[in-house]
């Protein structure tokens, strides 16, 4: 959410920001609601007014023993009128809101314009590429007899997997690994949250109103987790924080839902998109002078378990028109995949400033100042499960009978076996 008077102050800029976004001209809408609803409030005030003074006027009369009809009569008259225009004033003020709730952050302004991922900027790489074709993850875990979509499907429609034996406990082991070094090395704090959301706390991070379609809704009215860093976030949603706590790092290794509705002929064999997933999020809670800062340090922090896992990777900054919704500025991480001989999204690091704080009512205040300011918010995955088992059984594969080695760091989590093989 935005606020309306800095709009107000400085249009031209806002508009600016929103034509970055390919969204056309909003400070007009906007400020002919804002305006419209500021009238109305002062023709509240002034009704309000003259009630309590022909209120005023009934007292003294009955006082003095005489008719105080006609006072009766303008007061009642003025309490319909105030009646209409508080309707009148709240239609105008959900619409000003519901307007505003559906407008994007603004981006940084070092964020490179373009249209789509193809004007995606690299930042960096990291490893070297396999360039050996192999078979992509599918193959070889439906080859080791450990990767069932077939069951799934009979189960629960498509888009599912059963993992079976040694793959089932690679996605476990990943999951531990990943949570292990995020918070023995990298100062996160391990959370376990509901997956079960509330109405509030989705639109606090910007899932709803605008991507409801995409999102699980139970017979209760709330929402399957789409991503962890929703309650995590959540977590200091209309709270007032002492500034010298911060930065809170949370991290969480959950299951995630989504319908995913814009991917309809996209990926339909194997674990790419999923509308179950697993994934370890990583949530950060900042100082507003700070987050920029801790946006290249999350970075790192995803980086570092691809390093462990030694998967090439490269890093790329998001365009204008590929920045989701609630980010100022995106890194997206994406790792080799040698079955496809291609890069693939495999952790995506968001700074959202004060977009989703404003949203969820969160600040902070500085010891002995009796002054708020909103936090900045940050998230990223660190990593997807899913993708980086993907990575492992393409960039681990042994064309000599099938199987996949176990990476080195992932051997404590696998009972010490050093390989998968076809059960």
């Amino acid at each position: 959410m935005f606020d309306i008077r800095a709009i107000r102050e400085n249009p031209e800029e806002f508009d600016a920001a929103m034509k970055r976004r390919d969204k056309v001209a909003q400070s007009e809408t906007l400020l002919g609601l804002d305006e419209e609803r500021r009238l109305v409030q002062t023709a509240l005030q002034e009704l309000q007014q003259r009630r309590n003074e022909e209120s005023k006027k009934i007292g003294e009369i009955k006082k003095s023993g005489g008719d105080a009809q006609e006072a009766m009569d303008a007061v009642a008259a003025l309490k319909a009128e105030m009646g209409a225009l508080g309707e009148r004033e709240r239609t105008v003020s959900n619409s000003l809101n519901q307007h505003l709730a559906g407008l994007p952050n603004i981006m940084a302004d070092d964020v490179p314009d373009g249209a789509d991922e193809d004007d995606n900027v690299e930042v960096r790489k990291w490893g070297e590429p396999s360039l050996e074709k192999v078979p992509e993850h599918y193959e070889v875990g439906e080859a080791l007899g450990l990767m069932d979509a077939e069951t799934a499907a009979k189960m629960s429609g498509s888009r599912f997997t059963l993992l079976k034996g040694g793959l089932a406990r690679l996605e476990r082991a990943l999951g531990m690994f990943f949570l292990d070094v995020h918070t023995s090395e990298h100062g996160y704090t391990e959370m376990s949250p509901p997956l079960m959301i509330k109405d509030d706390a989705m639109f606090g991070t910007g899932q709803l109103p605008k991507f409801a379609d995409d999102q699980f809704r139970t017979t209760r009215d709330d929402w399957l987790l789409p991503t962890s860093e929703v309650p995590l976030t959540n977590i200091v949603s209309g709270e007032i924080v002492d500034e010298g706590s911060l930065p809170r790092r949370y991290t969480a290794f959950t299951p995630c839902f989504r319908q995913e509705a814009g991917a309809a002929g996209r990926d339909t064999r194997g674990m790419i998109r999923q509308h179950q997933f697993y994934k370890v999020e990583m949530v950060s809670i900042t100082k507003s002078d700070e987050s920029e800062a801790e946006h290249e340090r999350m970075t790192g922090c995803a980086e570092a378990v691809l390093k462990k896992l030694g998967l090439a990777y490269r890093i790329v900054v998001l365009c204008s028109g590929d920045t989701g919704f609630s980010a100022r500025k995106t890194y997206d991480i994406e790792v080799w995949l040698p079955g496809q001989q291609r890069y693939r999204e495999i952790s995506s690091c968001s700074n959202c400033g004060d977009f989703q704080a404003r949203r969820m009512n969160a600040r902070c205040r500085k010891a002995g100042d009796k002054n708020t300011t909103f936090v900045h918010t940050l998230n990223g995955s660190g990593v997807a499960v899913g993708r980086a088992l993907i990575a492992v059984l393409e960039n681990y594969y042994d064309p000599a009978d099938g199987g996949v080695f176990v990476p080195e760091v992932l051997k404590p989590y696998m009972g010490g076996l050093e390989k998968i093989v076809k059960v």
